[in-house]
This record gives C-alpha cells, sequence and structure tokens, in this order.
C-alpha cells in the first residue's frame, strides 16, 4: 500500500491577493488528498523555497513547512493499515498549521425547521445516526430522509433507511471517499452471496447514487470520485418478469363468487384497481368524493404529487357499471367532498398515520386474492402490483397505442410506460409467427409432372 507525501502550490484557483494555498499532498494508491495549510504564496515566492537566500519571511514559511511534511511522514509511517480518516484524526484534528477544513453543508446538515421529527425517531431510527462529520454517509443519508419524512413520502424514507442499514452492515460508516468502483462490486457480491436478487441490489444503490449526488452537490466530495455510470459502475437491473394476467384468468376471478366476506370485499377493491386504470391502491386509499365528477374519476397519483410539483398528471378514469357497485357497497356513508370514498383512511391524518393504515389496506387485498386464487387454481400471483401490469399489457394488445397507456397510468415519461408492458406470451409469438406463413393455408402447391 504506497503513500507518499508532498508539500504542492495548489495553481487551480487563485485568490484576490494574486496568491495560491499551499497544500500537503498525501496520495494512497493513487488517490490524492489535499490539506491546506495555513499559508499561501505566489508562483513566484514557492518557486524561491527551493533557494539558499531567502528574505526572513521566506525562510520562516520553509521552516514551517518542512516540520509540516517531516511530521506527517512520521504520522504516516505509525499508521499500520494507512487510512485518510485516521490520518486527518491523528494529525489534521486542531493543528494549528492548516486551516480548518470547510464543508458546504447548508443541505446536508440539519436545518432550522419548524417540522416536528419526534414522532418518526420510533420508526426512523437513522434519524439519531452520526451527523457531525459531513464526509460520512451517515450525514447526507439523514438528511435525505428527513427531507422525504417532510414531503410526506414516508415509503421512499424507508427506502433510503433500509439502504442505509445495508450498507452499515456491509462496511460500516464509510466516507464518500471510500465508496469506490471496488466497493461496489463488493458491496453487489455480498448482497448476492446473502440471497438478495440483483433487483434489490439495483434499488439499494439508485438509493446510494441519489445521495452520493447529493453529496457532489453539497461539495462534500469531488465529482471526479463519481464511481457510477459507464466504464465505473453500473447500477443492475432486471429483466421485467411477466406479471400481467391473461383475461380469460381475469374473467374466472370476476365470476368468482367467494364464500367468506373478507375475500369478496378483497376482490372488490382488486377488481376497483383493475378498472380504475390499474390504479396503485394507495391511490384508491386516497380517493375522495369530490374526485368523483359525473362518469369519470380525476386524481393525481400520490406517488408523484411531491416529485412533480408544478408538472403533475391529472389522471381521468371512467367509471364503468361495475366501479359503481363496488362503490355503493364498500363506500363511507358519509359523502361529503373532502372525504374518503373508502373506510381506509382517517381525515386529518397525518402522513405517518397514512402510511401504515395503507400497509394493512394492501396485505388485506393481497391475501383475499391469495386465498381466491388458490381456491381457482391460478398457479400465478394476483397481487395489487398485477392490475396495473394486467391493465396496461392488455391495452396494449388490444391496439391501443403506448401514448395513451401512459396518460392512463399517469407515467411522466414513455420509458417507465414500457416497462410496465408485459412480454407478449409464449401463445402469441407462436400466433404471430404463423402468420408468417400463412399463405399455406390457401395456397396449394401444384404437383410436379
Amino acid at each position: 500500500m504506497a503513500v507518499t507525501a508532498s508539500i504542492t502550490l495548489d495553481t487551480r484557483r487563485i485568490k484576490k491577493t494574486g496568491k495560491f494555498p499551499v497544500k500537503l499532498l498525501v496520495t494512497l494508491n493513487s488517490e490524492p488528498r489535499r490539506y491546506q495549510t495555513i499559508f499561501d504564496l505566489s508562483q513566484e515566492d514557492y518557486n524561491k523555497l527551493t533557494g539558499h537566500r531567502l528574505n526572513p519571511q521566506l525562510q520562516s514559511i520553509k521552516e514551517k513547512l518542512n516540520e509540516i511534511l517531516r511530521t506527517a511522514k512520521n504520522v504516516i509511517k505509525e499508521l499500520r493499515p494507512f487510512t485518510f480518516s485516521d490520518f486527518e484524526g491523528e494529525y489534521l484534528r486542531n493543528n494549528p498549521m492548516f486551516r480548518e477544513r470547510k464543508f458546504h453543508t447548508d443541505d446536508i446538515q440539519a436545518q432550522a425547521t419548524d417540522f416536528d421529527f419526534s414522532s418518526y425517531h420510533k420508526k426512523f431510527p437513522i434519524l439519531k445516526a452520526d451527523t457531525s462529520n459531513p464526509e460520512l454517509i451517515s450525514t447526507t443519508f439523514v438528511s435525505y430522509v428527513k427531507r422525504l419524512l417532510e414531503q410526506g413520502r414516508i415509503g421512499s424514507a424507508e427506502n433510503y433507511q433500509d439502504t442505509y442499514n445495508s450498507l452499515i452492515k456491509f462496511k460500516g460508516n464509510v466516507r464518500f471517499f471510500d465508496i469506490t468502483v471496488s466497493y461496489l462490486y463488493r458491496y453487489e457480491q455480498w448482497m448476492i452471496g446473502r440471497g438478495r436478487s440483483k433487483t434489490t441490489v439495483g434499488i439499494k444503490l439508485r438509493a446510494l447514487r441519489a445521495v452520493f449526488n447529493e453529496a457532489i452537490e453539497s461539495e462534500i466530495i469531488n465529482r471526479r470520485y463519481y464511481p457510477f455510470g459507464r466504464r465505473r459502475y453500473l447500477v443492475p437491473t432486471s429483466r421485467n418478469v411477466k406479471k400481467a394476467l391473461d383475461i380469460s384468468v381475469i374473467a374466472k376471478i370476476y365470476y368468482y363468487n367467494p364464500v367468506e366476506e373478507e375475500d369478496r370485499k378483497a376482490k372488490d377493491y382488486w377488481l376497483f384497481c383493475y378498472l380504475a386504470n390499474g390504479m396503485n391502491p394507495k391511490d384508491v386509499a386516497h380517493l375522495k368524493f369530490k374526485n368523483l365528477q359525473g362518469e369519470y374519476l380525476h386524481f393525481e397519483r400520490a406517488k408523484t404529487i411531491n416529485t412533480t410539483r408544478g408538472n403533475s398528471k391529472l389522471i381521468t378514469a371512467y367509471v364503468t357499471d361495475d366501479m359503481r357497485k363496488i362503490i355503493e357497497r364498500r363506500a363511507n356513508k358519509d359523502q361529503s367532498p373532502n372525504n374518503y370514498i373508502f373506510p381506509v383512511l382517517e381525515p386529518g391524518g397525518t402522513a405517518l398515520v397514512q402510511h401504515y393504515a395503507i400497509k394493512p389496506f394492501i396485505k388485506f387485498i393481497n391475501d383475499g386474492m391469495a386465498r381466491i386464487a388458490e381456491a381457482l387454481g391460478i398457479d400465478r400471483k394476483v397481487t395489487t402490483i398485477v392490475t396495473r401490469h394486467t391493465f396496461s399489457t392488455l391495452l396494449k394488445r388490444s391496439g391501443a397505442s403506448t401514448e395513451f397507456i401512459q396518460e392512463a397510468l399517469g407515467h411522466m415519461d414513455k420509458k417507465t410506460t414500457e416497462n410496465y408492458l408485459d412480454s407478449f406470451e409464449n401463445e402469441v409469438k407462436k400466433e404471430y409467427s404463423e402468420v408468417l406463413t400463412s399463405f399455406k393455408l390457401s395456397v396449394v402447391p401444384a404437383r410436379s409432372a
């Protein structure tokens, strides 16, 4: 492990005085780290330091710089193994020969805010993580999670907390400088070795990538150390596994009459999701009677309200007779405009309370549909996410354009919609391949003489 140290003049940025900062350059395995001393010199004066006849001021600076270099090398020799964090703690902390390191952390460290996080501490222990050092990933993760909580994006905050916890289990609370291409590949292998899928790895590392970009924006780390992207580390993506159901399976579910009331209710909510543009159950829970206008439902996706401010998409779903019957059976009796259509959420509830009310609602639907699928002999998952994939896939197969489906699903870009569009089943591919030689059905070759 090669570690070198030298004194350099950092000529990348000239100061108003016409001078440049003199820095201690420490390099570990080709990774440089520059530490600014208390001295600034012009290029001319810095060049004079190698001479013998110096004025008293320059002679004094030369001696102090030599002392800095000598003591730094001694510390480097004693650190086995050497790490930048240990060196900084051992040598730089409270050293009068160096300027205090400055970090632009306005967006990273906790700011004065009226938002009360006390009710979140039980569910989000990350809020108590160390934020004393901006170079540690914990500081940026905490800031990111706080921002999501302030926006009411509880599910996303959970994802970032889960990612942080996973990284802590892997290599601890490391600095951003430690997150290299090698680190990311080792993390991927560590996750796979623990039985995690590449899809899960991708979810975790996309969150880390977002936090790393946040640290770059706050000038905690230079962009040249960014480990993601082409020729570096590409976050793994998984192929879209076929989730859409065939229309015949939908028919089985539609005509099935469950014995238990809980299963009948689960089926109603599942069909409502399917018929209402493949609506997410979270959006079903947030529907209010004011969203129901004549023959149509008009609503915004709860998932994107806070992420697309000023450019949110209003989704319109036609209310079919089946949807009206479900509303009649399951809706709240109080049908005032600002009341929720279905009895899932309580008016005035906080984002945290709503989030943990929706979770059991989704589980209730999925559990009921699992029992229905078993009763019908359906060997496929029929969870709420399947309704969205099925809605989009069946529309595509019926000839609807991707743009129409994009609007119906409320996606901001076409690529997201394309990810939802399931691949055609083998039977469909076989049917299409037969079209290529359909002439055999109508043309009989003449026999040779």
